[in-house]
């Protein structure tokens, strides 16, 4: 049988993945939550073979859960489902390991399709878009001096910040959990030198406005 494990914050979606997956007969959802920091706790005891992981959730991401699911057990398959196409989430998923990215509006023969190949090892992701992630983790952007310090995360954070962005505006754009956002911004600052969310979006902007 293969195993698979379903995070979804919407009830009535699980109910509807967990039919079809079943009614193939040789899948078995071994459990399901719509809770991220549930997720991160029972899908390591469970040892699925794939984790089926929504993009966003009320207290987290499903990349977020890849990311530490696959920490503890990279033998874990983990596909992202989400409603959103979005770059930066791509490259998030990439980055956490996740063997596949599929939008929900996906037809349902093609989900199943989709579960059973990163079962199988196989790779969901564009080698295109990969090729392109790795790349910029290889070469990564030319930084001014004061942005050296910073992490490619709090690189983006601090745009974000530069674009007028609240951290829970910010923590939805990323797929992050706003407290998660808020350490990111603090941690920044500390880095920068600066007191100030206002002074960091002036001092990016200024940079930004060189480069």
């Amino acid at each position: 049988m293969l195993r698979v494990y379903l995070l979804d914050d919407h009830e009535v979606v699980r109910f509807g993945i967990r039919e079809m997956l079943e009614r193939e007969g040789d899948i078995e959802v071994v459990g399901e939550s719509g809770s991220a920091v549930e997720a991160t706790h029972r899908i390591p005891a469970l040892r699925p073979d794939v984790a089926v992981l929504d993009g966003r959730l009320p207290d987290g991401s499903g990349i977020d859960v890849c990311r530490d699911i696959r920490s503890v057990d990279p033998s874990i398959r983990a596909l992202i489902l989400t409603s959103y196409e979005d770059d930066e989430a791509l490259f998030a998923s990439i980055m956490a390991g996740a063997a596949g990215y599929v939008l929900k509006q996906i037809r349902g023969t093609d989900l199943v399709d989709a579960v059973r190949r990163v079962a199988a090892g196989q790779s969901l992701l564009d080698p295109a878009v990969t090729a392109r992630v790795l790349e910029r983790i290889r070469k990564g952007p030319e930084q001014p001096d004061e942005l050296r310090n910073l992490t490619e995360q709090e690189r983006r954070i601090l745009l974000l910040v530069a674009e007028g962005l609240t951290n829970r505006e910010i923590a939805e754009r990323m797929f992050l959990a706003e407290k998660t956002v808020k350490n990111y911004v603090s941690s920044l600052l500390a880095k920068l030198g600066l007191e100030r969310r206002t002074q960091a979006a002036v001092l990016a902007s200024k940079l930004l406005g060189k480069h």
